[in-house]
């Protein structure tokens, strides 16, 4: 039984090691944004713009080159969302509220998730080493659309992100970025409680 024990910690303490520094800042500092985003916290997004940076770096490395692409555009909605939620609608809200999408937004962001996947991710096929251009390239287009959602406090970018972080998990696992699969696994926790967090303010 101790034999046992000691050899978990061992395995445990390699992982941490190989999994790099950089990879568990990320982590950490993607974790504490999107909790502090399921809170309505307006610190998120400071701390997004840490993680973000981190992940440029990390992307490059082992060649996702259409998630690379995907932080910078993050950097700049993150600075946007810093601004849009600070922001007073009227001299009774304090910041903006929550809203909920609206018909003509679904129809242009299933038309932009079209483009976004078939356009890039066929670039990324015929021209670099990219690994999976097209789900890759999906996912991104998934994130670009939940990201404007929840710079601007639609209620509905919760579920986006459900569902691209299930497909991210399965991409990162199969990098071997394992702290990174673990992360996301933690997001779907945290963006369904977002999700019923920014519901019952509606209510």
């Amino acid at each position: 039984m101790m034999l046992t024990m000691m050899a978990n910690l061992k395995e445990g303490m390699d992982f941490l090691i190989q999994s790099g520094w950089l990879e568990w800042a990320g982590v950490f500092t993607g974790i504490l944004c999107v909790w502090l985003a399921a809170k309505n916290n307006i610190y998120n997004w400071p701390i997004a713009i840490v993680s973000v940076l981190i992940y440029v770096l990390i992307f490059f490395e082992t060649r996702l080159y259409s998630d690379m692409g995907l932080q910078v555009y993050f950097l700049i909605m993150n600075i946007y969302g810093w601004y849009f939620w600070t922001k007073k609608k009227n001299t009774q809200e304090q910041t903006i509220p929550v809203s909920t999408i609206k018909q003509k937004e679904i129809i242009i962001s299933i038309i932009a998730i079209l483009l976004l996947t078939v356009i890039p991710g066929f670039l990324l096929h015929q021209n670099t080493a990219a690994a999976y251009p097209y789900i890759d390239s999906f996912c991104t287009a998934c994130s670009l659309v939940a990201q404007v959602f929840l710079a601007r406090k639609v209620l509905e970018n919760w579920l986006i992100w459900i569902f691209v972080d299930i497909i991210y998990v399965g991409v990162y696992l199969s990098k071997g970025l394992y702290p990174t699969a673990m992360m996301y696994t933690l997001y779907i926790y945290i963006a369904w409680m977002g999700y019923k967090g920014w519901k019952k303010t509606l209510a």
